[in-house]
């Protein structure tokens, strides 16, 4: 990493800005940022929040989540977690916790409007953003996000021919609760993965 990117990243993995200075209820316990940017990677995977067991791993997307995203994606673990090839930056840094039902909550509120523009700042170099579920949609998408999550993802095409330089595709969370939509929706399969996995190989090699 650049020495400003990597000095943003040390005092960001030291934040406690949830716990100490929250935007309603308290981070309900220690914070534990998880992010992997780069200086040098093409692709972005902003992806929502970590879950259960990043929180305890420290590293994003060591989960039945990340197996399935690496699965769209046609890539290794290597290939993955080289910051080379991949930016990880979540929306929300640290685990949220859960609610009464036993779901993830939302991102917590604190982290993008006090980050994210500054790290998006120092990694110019991406030139392809795929924003994972509805919170990073409507970060880095702005008003091409459509009514609801399907609508944003099924008009992916559209969004393509759109983007500026920075390229950016919409995708579901690869989460086991999605396994009903990925069901009813076939054509994120056929139609999406097929290009997504070519953009990749042609973005690693």
């Amino acid at each position: 990493m650049t020495r400003a990117l990597e000095s943003l990243t040390t005092r960001v993995r030291a934040c406690r800005i949830c716990v100490e200075h929250p935007r309603g209820r308290p981070l309900p316990h220690e914070p534990r940022p998880v992010l992997r940017p780069s200086s040098s990677a093409r692709i972005l995977l902003a992806s929502q929040a970590p879950g259960t067991k990043v929180h305890i791993s420290g590293m994003p997307f060591t989960d039945a989540s990340g197996d399935r995203l690496r699965s769209w994606l046609g890539v290794s673990s290597e290939e993955f977690y080289d910051t080379k090839k991949f930016a990880i930056v979540p929306m929300g840094f640290c685990f949220p916790g859960q609610d009464a039902k036993g779901a993830d909550l939302p991102p917590r509120r604190e982290c993008a409007p006090a980050w994210r523009a500054a790290l998006m700042a120092l990694m110019p170099q991406i030139d392809l953003v795929l924003t994972i579920g509805g919170y990073a949609q409507s970060w880095h998408m702005g008003s091409a996000r459509g009514p609801s999550l399907t609508e944003t993802v099924k008009n992916w095409r559209t969004i393509w021919d759109q983007s500026p330089a920075r390229k950016v595709l919409p995708l579901p969370h690869p989460s086991w609760r999605n396994t009903g939509w990925l069901k009813q929706n076939p054509w994120f399969e056929m139609d999406l993965l097929p290009f997504l996995r070519s953009q990749i190989r042609y973005r690693i090699g």
